[in-house]
């Protein structure tokens, strides 16, 4: 037995097989098979009962099913604990109101380093963390930072992001006392500003049970640690940075 978010309790029992259930009970169990698989699509958010698979030896089975609040209607399978794993349907981009345009106060902005590079990505193989391993922290004025990237470069949250590449990256310099919450590349998803990008991945996280905080863009202490958790958990390179591989496992594509 378990409880849904709503508190109503659900229970699965019914013969195995309805082609070797007796006569008297053949009717009663396909009616509550029936009426369980509704039950449990409407819990889930799923919107599919599951068929009958013809598998079962006539017995009659007690089994419980999971109905959990955090459960991923993305999700393609769920982990021991209830987290969704990738290889869900596709996630659809969301735009969000965001108060980009303060500067945050709720955590303090990361130091600027000179040349800085990104603990551990030397460790990531392959192509899509090149541009992890390529990082390094510049401080250029608005002009260079303007001629290099062909102006592309947008303002959220207190500081100024440079398109490179796909991704968008501090541009450090550009304006004194600029805020960044993160020192390195945030992937381009969709095309959209790396707040919006940032906020779609917390929703996605929350939807799978990783992420419980406020869906704000930020990427601070709590977002990096949901994204390394579900990375961890399917088997990604443990970046804690919205980076394509991880996004591409959301359904974010």
């Amino acid at each position: 037995m378990s409880n849904s978010p709503e508190g109503k309790a659900y229970e699965s029992i019914f013969c195995f097989n309805l082609q070797s259930c007796p006569r008297e009970c053949r009717a009663q169990c396909s009616a509550r098979r029936k009426q369980t698989a509704k039950e449990k699509a409407a819990a889930t958010g799923a919107a599919r009962a599951s068929a009958d698979d013809g598998t079962c030896d006539g017995r009659w089975s007690g089994s419980q099913e999971n109905v959990n609040g955090s459960l991923a209607t993305t999700a393609g399978k769920l982990t021991a604990t209830g987290k969704g794993t990738g290889a869900g349907k596709p996630f659809k981009a969301q735009h969000f109101n965001l108060a980009t345009k303060t500067t945050p106060t709720k955590f303090a902005a990361v130091n600027f380093q000179q040349g800085r590079h990104i603990e551990g990505s030397q460790n990531w193989q392959g192509s899509n963390y090149t541009v992890f391993r390529n990082y390094s922290s510049q401080w250029h004025d608005q002009g260079w930072w303007r001629g290099h990237y062909n102006n592309r470069v947008v303002f959220v949250y207190g500081g100024w992001y440079a398109w490179n590449a796909g991704y968008w990256i501090p541009a450090w310099g550009y304006a004194p006392n600029a805020y960044y919450a993160y020192d390195g590349p945030i992937y381009g998803y969709n095309n959209l500003p790396p707040d919006q990008v940032i906020a779609n991945v917390q929703t996605a996280l929350q939807q799978q049970g990783y992420y419980q905080g406020e869906v704000d863009g930020l990427l601070g202490p709590e977002t990096r640690a949901a994204v390394a958790d579900y990375q961890r958990a399917n088997g990604l390179a443990e970046t804690a940075a919205v980076d394509q591989p991880t996004l591409e496992s959301l359904g974010m594509s």
